[in-house]
């Protein structure tokens, strides 16, 4: 937690969190996080997208036990892991052994909160810790692992600078799209201009994508961004899946003419029309189940106070569990603003700038992050708790390249991407339990 205040002071506008994408504040947290990696043993580095790593292989870890004296799990009391895992197979110090990817986000949204995504970052340290065990000669894993351990502190999973989300994981994914060179900030950088300046080569961001068989999973703990939780009494859950998503830019266009001077019934007025259209949104969104659609952005033209809108350009935010009814919505809605701009005698059209698809969490990662929990917190006579979470994630992009599992942490009032955003102390201590009796119960599966 002192750790989330730490990261927390680092950003570009004082009283405020702010981190955003090739920033001097990502430097910044990329050699803090380097440095906590390598005070847990671990190898450390900056890809070619700016995420940070750190990896442990599994040579890290005691040799496997003699079949003549079998391990007796009880031995890594020390760690003050659960004594329920099952036996462990033992890998050969390869380093190139898939590793198990543990994670989130470093970067932030304007005036931020202090634990999306960091929080995720820093359970996975924690967790590498406690499966550590301090010898004479160094550390040890507390339970040989068939895999490696990498902790990935990801670059851009928010998409604040260049309006483009999960760059730095789709990156990690192999997906980049070189059209995304030409997206620029606020002040006209554009992102190949960026990553020169960032000291990073943009004819290598190749470099870092990784393979399928490079990757045993993705798990990531993560707060949730929403009251359900909270509402529930619980502390942690399982994330059966993450939103799908759709990202649109609308334009409305009328007439921009004299306020004083027009009647009524000749005005063709965009603002008017567009606040329709956004009405028309909370309307048709808030009958359907698990489709939340939200409008941020408005900005009308000329601007003047004396002067009827001519134009008015807005964002949409389109999500849902499923593809196909996210896209259904999406239907209903273009058919409302048809009729809703025929009848202003207005027009409209719309560009979508981001499309992501609904990442369904692999059962086996459900079953170990359900079994992490249930390991940590008191015996109870029903299964922890399954949610479905309406915020993207970086697994939405590991996911084309790995299974993906997630464990949510209790948000109290649900507020996020907001100075009050919270979590307890103690519910982050369940969390990296959990997260680390998850690790034990995944590695002791057959494969």
């Amino acid at each position: 937690m002192a750790r989330c205040d730490e990261l927390a002071r680092v950003t570009a506008t004082p009283g405020t969190i702010e981190r955003v994408y090739l920033s001097p504040e990502h430097a910044r947290v990329n050699r803090l996080a380097a440095e906590w990696m390598r005070e847990l043993g671990m190898r450390t580095w900056q890809d070619a997208a700016g995420n940070q790593i750190g990896r442990i292989d599994p040579a890290f870890a005691t040799p496997p036990p003699s079949p003549r004296a079998p391990q007796n799990r009880a031995s890594a009391t020390d760690s003050d892991l659960s004594a329920d895992a099952v036996r462990i197979r033992s890998a050969a110090p390869n380093p190139e052994t898939p590793a198990l990817v543990l994670g989130s986000h470093l970067d932030t949204v304007l005036d931020a909160g202090r634990y999306d995504g960091i929080v995720g970052v820093l359970v996975a340290l924690e967790v590498v810790r406690l499966l550590r065990v301090p010898t004479d000669g160094g550390s040890r894993w507390a339970v040989p692992l068939p895999f490696a351990i990498e902790v990935v502190a990801f670059s851009d999973e928010e998409g604040t600078r260049f309006g483009k989300a999960l760059l730095g994981s789709s990156a990690v994914a192999g997906t980049w799209n070189d059209a995304w060179w030409a997206l620029a900030d606020a002040d006209g950088v554009t992102l190949r201009q960026a990553f020169l300046e960032f000291g990073l080569d943009p004819a290598r961001v190749g470099e870092a994508a990784r393979r399928p068989d490079e990757i045993v999973a993705y798990l990531e703990a993560h707060i949730e961004q929403g009251p359900e939780l909270d509402w529930a009494g619980e502390p942690l859950a399982v994330v059966s899946s993450i939103a799908s998503a759709r990202r649109f830019q609308l334009v409305v266009e009328g007439e921009a003419r004299h306020a004083g001077g027009t009647p009524y019934d000749m005005r063709r007025d965009a603002l008017l029309g567009a606040s329709e259209a956004a009405l028309a949104v909370e309307r048709i969104c808030a009958g359907e189940h698990h489709i939340i659609g939200t409008v941020g952005q408005f900005e009308a033209f000329p601007g003047a106070v004396n002067v009827i809108p001519g134009e008015v350009q807005f964002s949409l935010d389109l999500r849902g569990e499923f593809d196909r009814e996210r896209d259904r919505v999406w239907d209903a809605l273009a058919r409302d603003l048809d009729e809703i701009m025929g009848r202003r005698g207005l027009r409209w059209r719309s560009r979508d700038v981001h499309s992501a698809p609904a990442v369904f969490c692999a059962p086996l990662l459900r079953d170990v992050v359900r079994a992490g929990i249930a390991s940590t917190l008191p015996v109870r006579s029903d299964a922890p708790p399954e949610i479905f979470s309406r915020a993207g994630h970086d697994g939405m992009a590991l996911g084309a390249i790995a299974d993906v599992g997630m464990l949510f942490l209790r948000n109290p009032d649900g507020i996020s991407h907001h100075p009050d955003e919270a979590v307890s102390a103690g519910d982050v201590a369940h969390g990296i339990r959990a997260l680390a009796e998850s690790v034990l119960h995944l590695a002791a599966e057959p494969r």
